[in-house]
Formats: C-alpha cells, structure tokens, sequence
C-alpha cells in the first residue's frame, strides 16, 4: 500500500533507500532536498533537474508503491498546499532578484541569502515536532556529561553548542578530535551520558563511527543532520533532520545554528523549573 501522506512518504523513502539502485537513491535525495519542485514540475522538468531520464521518476513511485509519478506527485502538492502561500511567494520573490539588486550583484547576493535563510528557517519549523524537541531537553537537562561532536561544515554548530551549554553550567565537552584520538576518547564516554553528534552531506566518516559505537554501548544520541537518509539517523535516539539542498555551492548554516539555541534556551528553562520545583518542595519537607 503506497503512503498516503507526506511524513508516510518520508518514512518509505528512509526504509528502502538502502536496497535502491544508485540512480533511484540520486532520486531520492532529490525527492527530499527540493520537495517543492517534486510538487510543481512536469515529470520531464524534474527528471531533467535529477539529472535522469523520465522514465527512472516512474521507477522510482513504482518501488514506493505508487501506481504511476503522478500518483506519487500528489503526495508533494498536498504538503505544499498546507503551507503557507503568501509566505511563499514572497520568499519566491527574493528568489527571482525582484528586489533591489540582480542575482550577481553585492545586493542581489545579501538578498539571496536571505531568502536561502527564510525558507530554511520555515522548513526548521515546520520538520521539528514538539514531541522529539522536548525529549531532547530531558535528555541534555538530565545527562551527568553533554558530549558534542562536529567536523567540517558543521563544526561551528557544536562549538556553540559546547559554549553554551557550558554556560548553563552543565558539563559540557567539545570533541574535537586533536592528535588522532577521537575514537579513544569516544569509547570513555560512559552510558548515561549524552552525545550530540552534527553533520551534513557529505557526512564525516569520524562522526557517523562514534555515533554508531555510542548507540552500540546504549549512550544516547542526539543527532542534528540534513536528511532521513544521513547515516547519522540510524544511531540516533533522536534526529533532527533540517533539510539540506546539496545543489547549492554555499550551504547556510542558519537552521542548524537556530536549532542549537533553541535547544540551549529550552534546556535554561527545562533546569530553571527543576529549582523552583525543588526550592518549592523543600519547606513542605522540613514541615513534614
């Protein structure tokens, strides 16, 4: 039975992108960084922008259970039709250098880049529930040690992560990897603690390998990546996936750095009502 909404959909591509050819799992990274054009295209369009012939767009709804590409479509329009469409015809706008300044301008890119921003900040909102938000805090909040692991592209996101959260006085350590010795220090990271693992296409190998050797030994994984296909997904109690177009020649950080303050300030907030909850109970106690 093919998925009957988009989230379905999501979930079906995850499950199967391992057994898909690689022109099928090309498709399917397409299919989940440019939802948008999925929904808008002809099947000729998309297939000329996935760089494969029509015909593979077919295959690929075939091996999702769908009885043709149109059927499939349908699954795309349905999400694109329950956002919000002023919003999106204004970020469209940016998109298309009407405003101040063309595309190859100083302007036009500032302009662009903000534009990249917006969209990514909505599709933020829009893919984190509030259910994995808020385990995410408990786990942070109640951990004896917070892990943070990032290389590359990423790396700027868990040095703020390792910042701030260490200004929460929590204890908070950065793995950094120095001299060769990030496996060694990541088989010291004990049970109930925590790690936070973050990376992009194109993973980094050392992240994905102490991601699974933690969820090997049962150490939590929270997970911050682009996709339901990132190798992070698997080793992760809980995944954040942001969305990530790997077209562009200068992937934004924004969403991954909003997300890790809106972390950081809910974990404030999660350890500020833990006190009061305790300074409360404290007089009953002694009165008892």
């Amino acid at each position: 039975m093919p998925p009957t909404n988009y989230d379905e959909l999501k979930q079906a591509i995850t499950e199967r992108f391992p057994g898909m050819s690689k022109q099928l799992q090309g498709i399917a990274r397409f299919a989940l960084e440019r939802p948008n054009e999925l929904a808008l295209g002809t099947v000729a369009a998309i297939a000329g922008a996935a760089g494969v012939q029509p015909s593979a767009m077919v295959r690929f709804a075939n091996a999702l259970d769908f009885s043709g590409f149109s059927e499939m479509q349908q699954i795309f329009r349905g999400r694109l039709v329950e956002r919000s469409v002023s919003y999106r015809e204004r970020i469209e706008q940016l998109r298309q250098g009407k405003r101040n300044g063309g595309p190859g301008s100083a302007t036009g890119v500032l302009h662009q880049s903000v534009s990249d921003a917006i969209s990514e900040l909505g599709h933020l909102e829009e893919s984190v529930k509030t259910a994995q938000f808020n385990a995410a805090i408990r786990l942070i909040a109640g951990a004896p040690r917070i892990h943070v692991l990032a290389q590359r592209r990423a790396f700027p996101v868990a040095c703020y992560l390792a910042y701030a959260l260490s200004q929460l006085e929590l204890r908070t350590h950065l793995l950094d990897g120095v001299g060769g010795m990030l496996s060694e220090v990541v088989r010291g990271i004990a049970g109930r603690e925590v790690l936070i693992a973050v990376s992009f296409r194109n993973y980094s190998a050392g992240v994905i390998e102490a991601a699974a050797d933690c969820h090997r030994r049962g150490v939590p994984v929270i997970a911050i990546t682009d996709s339901p296909l990132s190798p992070l997904k698997a080793n992760a109690r809980i995944s954040f996936e942001l969305g990530d177009d790997s077209s562009r020649p200068f992937r934004s950080l924004v969403a991954p750095l909003c997300l890790a303050q809106a972390l950081v300030v809910s974990t404030g907030h999660q350890l500020a009502g833990t006190i009061e909850h305790r300074r409360a109970a404290s007089p009953r106690k002694a009165a008892a």
